[in-house]
């Protein structure tokens, strides 16, 4: 077992007590008071000695590693996460969704799985989301096959993973990989210092795999005690039950306890052969706490829905989803097309903008940034005025764009048409309340 972290007691020992709130907060207690649970970090202290610093490493370091797989744009980065909770405070890296590739498939079979994989690429509400990872898995036995599959799989821009517990085979996928820092899967009790060799010589990042917790502890900390700490956790689940149980645990440990052995993102392979029970299951793995969720089964209908409840989790909860304020063209506008006014927060913006498209009539939408609130929420906070938008509508240049001055608002803020006139000199509407009225209002007002 690893060393237990100090108590923000034993942390306000190594201090230096001069209270001088550099670090931020209003006494030196209080400090290490934060930085035993994880909500400080050591740096803010511009006062700490050498040697107290040595001691308080364990302390200031966060409980779960931020692991990087892949490089550039394919690079993914799993685990950093600090809390149990995501209300505590956020989630950070979302779990990454990687799909199971066989050396064993036919050169036009493995060509259409990884054009299959690439594509699964959805946006809604403005956002992109997709897969990251795809796991070329050594069925075949052979060195030549697997480095067939691991360069085709290469060239999709995905992060790599490679799987075979064999290390000679393991160092040909290596070899087809090239400098792309794929996760190797995995280091066993058996294999684990050929495996530590592969990773550290490429370098690479190293799953660890052992069936129950203790023993997945105990070969991690053999590790990590070899000087290697890029690791990813399998600890080997006999059923989705266990595996959340599994996951929750290694989180709980890491977060809480600061065990160190269980601090780093973790993987787990869905193992339900039904495309639908698939998706759920690796859903329930995405919510507690998976770092990387291995699917074998490539269904876009049942993707979607995971990629979108993974999003919904790794949004901060604190932060509404925005969008960007601007002018916004919507179809082919022209001189004479409409403007509509709304907020920035992406599911009014949307919901307008949807609405607009659907009256077929090509017009401008100006998302005013009020911090992602709703319209009516926004203008309780006064943050969506008619001195706000007369101020975007010179921002943006709107008069360059259109020859005529009318300009759309919601109809339930009404009551900003006159000063709104007042300040800019246009002709404003008032649109309808409801974003679904918009297309029988611009029938009404612009059809012509």
């Amino acid at each position: 077992m690893c060393p237990m972290p100090l108590t923000g007691l034993e942390i306000y020992k190594q201090l230096p007590k001069t209270n001088c709130k550099d670090c931020g907060h209003p006494t030196c207690l209080a400090f290490a008071m934060a930085l035993a649970s994880g909500k400080a970090s050591l740096d803010a202290c511009p006062h700490v000695s050498d040697e107290a610093r040595a001691v308080l490493d364990s302390a200031a370091a966060p409980p779960m590693a931020e692991i990087t797989v892949g490089t550039g744009q394919a690079a993914v980065k799993l685990g950093g996460e600090t809390e149990l909770f995501r209300h505590e405070k956020r989630f950070y890296n979302p779990a990454a969704v990687a799909f199971l590739i066989s050396d064993t498939l036919p050169e036009a079979e493995l060509s259409a799985r990884l054009a299959a994989i690439r594509d699964l690429v959805f946006h809604r509400v403005g956002l992109e989301y997709r897969v990251q990872m795809a796991a070329v898995k050594n069925e075949s036995g052979q060195a030549d096959p697997f480095k067939r599959a691991v360069a085709a799989a290469a060239g999709t821009g995905l992060a790599l993973m490679l799987v075979t517990d064999d290390p000679k085979l393991m160092a040909a996928g290596l070899e087809a990989a090239g400098q792309n820092r794929p996760l190797l899967y995995a280091a066993t009790e058996t294999n684990w210092e050929a495996m530590l060799e592969l990773a550290k010589a490429h370098p690479c990042v190293l799953a660890v795999k052992a069936r129950g917790l203790e023993a997945l502890a105990g070969l991690a900390q053999k590790i990590t005690a070899a000087g290697f700490k890029d690791l990813v956790l399998d600890p080997q689940p006999t059923s989705p039950a266990q595996a959340v149980a599994d996951l929750v645990q290694i989180r709980r440990l890491a977060v809480k306890k600061r065990f160190r052995p269980f601090g780093y993102p973790s993987l787990v392979f869905a193992g339900a052969e039904d495309p639908a029970e698939e998706a759920l299951e690796a859903a329930l793995y995405v919510t507690k706490y998976a770092g990387v969720v291995v699917l074998k089964n490539v269904s876009r209908a049942h993707l979607l829905p995971l990629l979108t409840w993974r999003q919904n989790l790794y949004t901060d909860p604190q932060v509404p989803i925005q969008v960007e304020e601007k002018l916004n063209e919507i179809g082919t506008p022209s001189e004479d097309s409409p403007v509509y006014v709304t907020t920035n927060f992406s599911l009014t913006y949307y919901s307008v903008q949807g609405e607009v498209e659907g009256s077929r009539i090509p017009s401008y939408i100006l998302s005013v940034n009020t911090n992602g609130l709703s319209v009516m929420t926004a203008y309780a906070d006064g943050r969506f005025t008619a001195e706000k938008i007369a101020q975007v509508m010179k921002k943006v240049d709107l008069e360059s764009k259109v020859k005529h001055r009318t300009i759309v608002i919601p109809g339930a803020v009404a009551v900003l048409k006159g000063k709104l006139e007042e300040l800019t000199g246009w002709k404003v509407l008032v649109g309808p309340r409801e974003a679904s009225g918009i297309p029988a209002f611009a029938k009404s007002n612009f059809a012509a």
